[in-house]
């Protein structure tokens, strides 16, 4: 498989698949609510089969699962190779007219990101990455390599603007001295990936689309992100569902473990990034 040529793929579907969200918003849209009482829109759904349709001809026979369909009981066969798919990333930020929401694309082999691409329609930014490869960020048909940064002896943190709860203060707290910034969606993991961040913790439950394609980005930069065990954070889970994680750029050089205590990720349902 030419990964960077399939990556040159799944990010024009992204931006694709981010312009009918754009014309969408520009005409307006009904919000519903699935069986989780989390939002749904027609953006989701129309960036959802634009994206099944490319992955179709870019890859055909490797299984799709994409978050709507999952809601709506169709769950492809699948082995170790599989993509995850997220039409719409940070809906609850999208519905209320905010601009960081996401597109993405993720390809898990072996129960890992590969390589992902994570396109933000209301700013144009793309972040993409193979592992092996490396990751790029591109604005305004510009393309810059990125990376992750060594953590400094002052942390900068990012997290969940719609789902920052008490573990996760608590957390960032026993971390040490940070600065700490909320945004919606994956873009968090893109913003660790750059070097403007040095950890992303998640204490809560996400599904496995919410993160693969910023996950799979990260590790392209040079980042890691370590589930609730201490090891990395696996896919292909039951039900896709992730207990928690912390994604970090540069644990190295401080010599420590993102985990400096266990945790455990509760609640039962998924709840975004």
């Amino acid at each position: 498989m030419d990964h960077p040529q399939l990556l040159e793929d799944i990010a024009i579907a992204a931006r694709e698949a981010g312009e009918a969200i754009l014309g969408i918003v520009r005409r307006g849209y009904a919000v519903e609510h699935k069986s989780d009482s989390s939002p749904v829109t027609e953006a989701d759904r129309a960036a959802e089969q634009i994206i099944l349709a490319a992955l179709a001809k870019a890859a055909p026979g490797i299984p799709v699962i994409a978050e709507e369909e999952v809601a709506v009981g169709r769950i492809p066969a699948h082995g170790d190779t599989f993509f995850l798919v997220d039409p719409l990333d940070g809906t609850k930020e999208f519905v209320r007219g905010g601009d960081d929401y996401t597109v993405n694309i993720g390809l898990i082999v072996g129960g890992a990101p590969v390589l992902g691409a994570v396109f933000a329609p209301a700013t144009g930014k793309l972040h993409a990455g193979a592992v092996g490869h490396g990751a790029w960020l591109e604005e305004r048909s510009l393309r810059t390599p990125i990376s992750t940064r060594a953590a400094a002896a002052n942390l900068t943190a990012v997290a969940s603007k719609s789902h920052f709860n008490q573990p996760t203060a608590d957390y960032l707290c026993a971390v040490g001295e940070c600065d700490y910034v909320a945004i919606g969606s994956s873009l968090k993991f893109c913003i660790v990936a750059e070097g403007k961040a040095d950890i992303y913790p998640r204490l809560s439950p996400t599904s496995e689309w919410d993160t693969a394609a910023g996950h799979a980005v990260l590790l392209a930069a040079g980042g890691r992100v370590d589930g609730p065990d201490g090891g990395p954070l696996r896919y292909g889970k039951p039900a896709f569902l992730n207990r928690g994680f912390v994604a970090t750029g540069g644990w190295e050089a401080l010599g420590v473990s993102p985990f400096l205590q266990p945790f455990s990720g509760g609640g039962d349902l998924p709840q975004g990034v």
